[in-house]
């Protein structure tokens, strides 16, 4: 079974749902001599695994993809080891029951096993996760949010988040290069829907912006650079007025969220093709072209990036040789069948205390279609 976890603009009510995916679990190229391969990991959720609502599948559409295509320029050799599961939480991705991975209990044993029999030879890990915590947990039958839910949920994603990113850094080497991401705020797309829907698109700027300061100051902590999404989709600009043929003037970051994801027109908050070249841009430009083994190590304590969200990456440890997997010809397989309530791995994700609802009274909920996926890929 496929999967997404739907979620719409305010302003509407329905169930929330969510059915698994099977993502691929590959070296996209095998051309590459072993003893000479470099490796490129990337992990998380329905971003990284390139979930289209359009075909209602995982696509090679996704900025992991995009960006793996990207740094095969810079690196001759790579290998692409692809482990997004569409549904991902920060505890699943631990512990595992999303998608099944070949020799290893989750996506994170999946990682650190691929990273420990290709141990040197890793040049980058990128991974984007969080979001799925909180609304597959805090979303009601009715769609609304809870907000003490919330605020629990979200010191747990922290914690966990912390843990992944803190493994993945410790199994890496000095010239692995670490990014995680922020989120871009589909609950722009309310601004559509009239004078209630503005105010709600305003209402969520500051949530959705304290939310990415949560992540990324994970991300810091351990040492991982931050991939700056909301700046590249102008999540925070509502005084660049753009026309959009058919609507008319609407603020920059509304314009954008309807150009380059399905928010504005299936009420479907994944990127579409275009959404994930940003994407892919948004990582690359966080990776330096010297990031090869062998190259010149990460960058050094207190370096940022220029988005002001950047990374002061802790000293890289040695990880614990292990009996790894072979990951690059396997292809996982998706637990069950229709899951569990969520909503978008796109949703913003407030880390730390002093959580809110985006909401404005009780008409801003979130809301998704119920459906079954399509067939694997």
């Amino acid at each position: 079974m496929r999967s997404l976890q739907r979620f719409a603009t305010p302003l509407a009510v329905t169930a929330v749902t969510v059915v698994l995916s099977t993502p691929g679990l590959a070296a996209a190229d095998e051309a590459a001599d072993g003893k000479d391969a470099t490796y490129y990991i990337s992990l998380g959720d329905s971003l990284a695994s390139g979930y289209q609502p359009d075909v209602d599948k995982d696509t090679d559409a996704a900025y992991t993809d995009q960006l793996y295509a990207q740094l095969k320029q810079r690196t001759p050799g790579l290998k692409h080891i692809r482990l997004g599961c569409t549904a991902e939480t920060t505890d699943s991705l631990i512990q595992g029951g999303k998608c099944d991975y070949p020799n290893a209990k989750s996506q994170l044993d999946a990682a650190l096993k691929a990273m420990a029999q290709h141990r040197g030879k890793v040049a980058y890990v990128t991974l984007s996760v969080g979001a799925n915590d909180i609304l597959l947990n805090c979303v009601s039958p009715a769609g609304t949010l809870d907000g003490s839910c919330l605020n629990s949920r979200s010191q747990t994603m922290a914690k966990n988040l912390a843990q992944i990113a803190g493994a993945l850094r410790k199994a890496g080497t000095g010239d692995t290069q670490f990014v995680g991401s922020t989120y871009q705020n589909p609950f722009l797309a309310a601004w559509l829907q009239g004078a209630a829907g503005q105010q709600a698109a305003k209402e969520s700027a500051p949530l959705v912006r304290a939310a990415n300061s949560g992540i990324a100051q994970v991300y810091k902590a351990t040492g991982f650079k931050v991939a700056d999404v909301a700046g590249a989709f102008s999540s925070d600009d509502f005084t660049t007025q753009v026309n959009v043929p058919g609507t008319g003037e609407v603020p920059a970051n509304v314009a954008k969220i309807c150009q380059l994801t399905w928010a504005c027109t299936k009420k479907d908050p994944h990127p579409n093709a275009e959404g994930h070249k940003v994407i892919a841009g948004a990582f690359a430009a966080q990776l330096t072209d010297s990031a090869a083994p062998g190259g010149s190590p990460s960058p050094t304590p207190g370096e940022t990036a220029p988005s002001g969200t950047g990374e002061s990456p802790a000293p890289s440890e040695p990880a614990t040789p292990g009996s790894g997997t072979g990951t690059g010809a396997n292809s996982p397989s998706a637990n069950g069948g229709l899951a569990e309530t969520g909503a978008s791995s796109n949703t913003p994700v407030l880390a730390g205390a002093g959580l809110a609802v985006v909401a404005v009274g009780a008409a801003a909920v979130y809301f998704a279609r119920k459906r079954r996926g399509g067939a694997q890929s």
